[in-house]
């Protein structure tokens, strides 16, 4: 029976793991070198059920599948990371990650529509530094959520993935709702 979900398709893998491979694919993990990294506080000594959390919570559900697979198959256990794509092919599909359209760049109109909490977005974009101090102070002036939205779009959003994965974890905290609707459509 194929899992309900990406996420436990993941802990499924995880669990199937040989002690020696969960500690290669933790090591790989910690390993990463593309943002957004994790800390080794937050790997050492944790289950598989508590790195599958870790992973979603970091990445989003689609981009940590995304993850797992390229960390399974650093630490040669490329026959789990084939099983956990046939295992979830279905889901993929499903969700519209078959498609190289990220999220952000699939529900652009609604998003630049409907987000209106927007400063705490921006805060946490320059946090992350996913934008600069000119850029925040530039786009909080402009006098509509919209125009700022545009102005997002136009500017950082073009930068690649990593950014965009920072920008719809913002989003899922902020904007609870409307993700959610946005997901489910």
């Amino acid at each position: 029976m194929a899992p309900k979900t990406i996420k436990s398709a993941i802990a499924d893998a995880l669990e199937n793991l040989s002690k020696e491979n969960f500690k290669k694919f933790c090591t790989r993990l910690l390993d990463r070198r593309v943002e957004p990294r994790v800390r080794r506080r937050q790997v050492e000594g944790k289950t598989y059920l508590e790195i599958t959390d870790l992973l979603v919570s970091t990445f989003t559900e689609v981009k940590a599948l995304q993850v797992t697979v390229d960390l399974l198959k650093e630490a040669r256990c490329g026959d789990d990371a084939e099983e956990l794509l046939k295992e979830t092919a279905a889901l993929r599909s499903e969700l519209g990650s078959s498609d190289d359209k990220h999220f952000v760049d699939k529900h652009g109109k609604a998003l630049i529509q409907r987000v209106s909490n927007i400063a705490p977005i921006l805060d946490g974009l320059l946090f992350e530094g996913v934008i600069q101090q000119e850029s925040y102070d530039n786009i909080r002036v402009l006098p509509t959520t919209q125009m700022k939205m545009r102005e997002l779009y136009a500017g950082c959003l073009k930068a690649g993935p990593n950014c965009k994965d920072v920008f719809l974890k913002l989003l899922e905290e902020n904007e609870k709702y409307l993700i959610e609707e946005l997901k489910n459509k």
